[in-house]
């Protein structure tokens, strides 16, 4: 339900040969921020294949929208607690860094500011001031975009731009309190990204920079692994700053500094990027930035075909920062619903649910939807809130799916 600054103007040419970019110009800039969906994956007439710094994925289970949005395919997120990680989307605001800062990861530093004693620590200090292990949905603020009818500009991600991972890593608290705690005033703690910003641009109108309320301290960490592996560069290795239950942007790869500030940041990212607003509304600060995710659900298994008789319907739900509640399924677009079950390991408040619906379906076409209700009662409304960016989709009807039974 947001949307980033003034419609895209036309792409440069990006060349990323060593996963290092060539902007051409000063309008490519501004449109990097969510335009890297558009770089090619391959030339014409030539199959797509996966770029070099997530070769090790599973491709069979990914869409290739481009070399830095990368969907994971609806069916392959099946009925699983944890999303496995050569299965996880990828979304880059800009290029990765060069993979050799995953070579020694312990060495990687970020500075610390905002607080009594800034300090700059490597990794190897930060494992040394505690660990913790959340389970969390990882979201794009887009997700769902294919579905708005006015034609959102940024990756048409269906489902897929979405899953549910286990970090491992510092609570970001602890650092806090090693250095003294907040300087006076602190409202927002803001978090830099560490990819490479072209010589000779204003670095605010391209940096990957997020604020978000400082209450998120109780829950932020600093995380060096992801499924219990070492966060590898595509999921912004060797350090991430991970906040539970927001959306992916704010969850800061490669970070390379966290400070705790009296405002938010004036990046562009921030000012005018993931901003909800009307269509065809410039971004502003005065609109509701993408922090915090709704609830929301989606089936999984059947998508287009299946047998007459007796059907188990799988799907996943969230609520955001609220634990999960209850799902309700509907074969008939939403005429009728019924309880579905919860299945598998509860996680936690931040991390979705797996869920299974029982129900017989006669020979035809069936229209299955989910929604999913939280601890606090918010449901899944059943329409989109239409905006510029096409950002927030929750609404059950559009992530339905028609299944034809024989």
């Amino acid at each position: 339900m947001t949307q980033t600054g003034a419609p895209h103007p036309a792409v440069p040419t990006i060349e990323n040969p060593a996963r290092r970019t060539v902007i051409k110009s000063g309008a490519g800039v501004l449109a990097a921020l969510g335009l890297m969906q558009f770089t090619p994956v391959a030339r014409a007439n030539e199959p797509a294949s996966l770029p070099d710094y997530v070769a090790w994925k599973r491709q069979q289970d990914l869409i290739l929208h481009g070399s830095e949005t990368i969907e994971t395919q609806r069916g392959a997120i099946r009925s699983g607690v944890v999303t496995p990680s050569r299965t996880l989307f990828v979304r880059n605001n800009l290029p990765a860094p060069d993979a050799s800062i995953t070579e020694d990861p312990d060495a990687w530093e970020v500075q610390v500011e905002g607080v009594n004693d800034p300090r700059t620590l490597n990794v190897a200090e930060l494992k040394r001031m505690g660990a913790t292990s959340v389970a969390t949905v990882l979201q794009c603020s887009g997700n769902g975009r294919a579905f708005f009818p006015h034609g959102a500009s940024g990756t048409q991600w269906s489902v897929g731009a979405a899953g549910c991972v286990v970090w491992t890593g510092v609570p970001l608290k602890n650092v806090i309190e090693e250095l003294g705690g907040p300087v006076e005033g602190a409202r927002f703690v803001t978090g830099t990204g560490g990819e490479e910003i072209p010589e000779g641009l204003d670095p605010k109108d391209i940096v990957v920079e997020r604020s978000v309320p400082i209450e998120v301290l109780e829950t932020a960490i600093l995380a060096w692994e992801m499924n219990d592996e070492p966060l590898d560069l595509a999921h912004g290795g060797p350090l991430r700053l991970v906040i539970p239950g927001y959306y992916g942007v704010n969850n800061i790869k490669y970070v390379k500094q966290v400070a705790l500030t009296k405002e938010e940041t004036e990046a562009r990212i921030q000012t005018s990027g993931y901003r909800v607003r009307d269509v065809g509304v410039s971004g502003d600060t005065d609109q509701p930035s993408m922090w915090e995710m709704n609830v929301k659900s989606w089936v999984t298994s059947p998508l287009d075909t299946t047998h007459e008789g007796r059907n188990l319907i799988y799907g996943v739900a969230f609520g955001g920062t609220k634990a999960i509640d209850k799902v309700e399924v509907s074969v008939d677009n939403g005429q009728t619903w019924q309880d579905a079950e919860l299945i598998g390991p509860d996680l936690g408040p931040y991390a979705w649910r797996p869920f299974v619906f029982t129900t017989e379906l006669g020979a035809g076409e069936h229209r299955i939807v989910s929604r999913a209700t939280d601890v606090e009662g918010n449901t899944q409304p059943r329409e989109r809130i239409d905006n510029e960016r096409g950002y927030g989709h929750n609404g059950w009807e559009d992530h339905g799916v028609t299944v034809s039974a024989s």
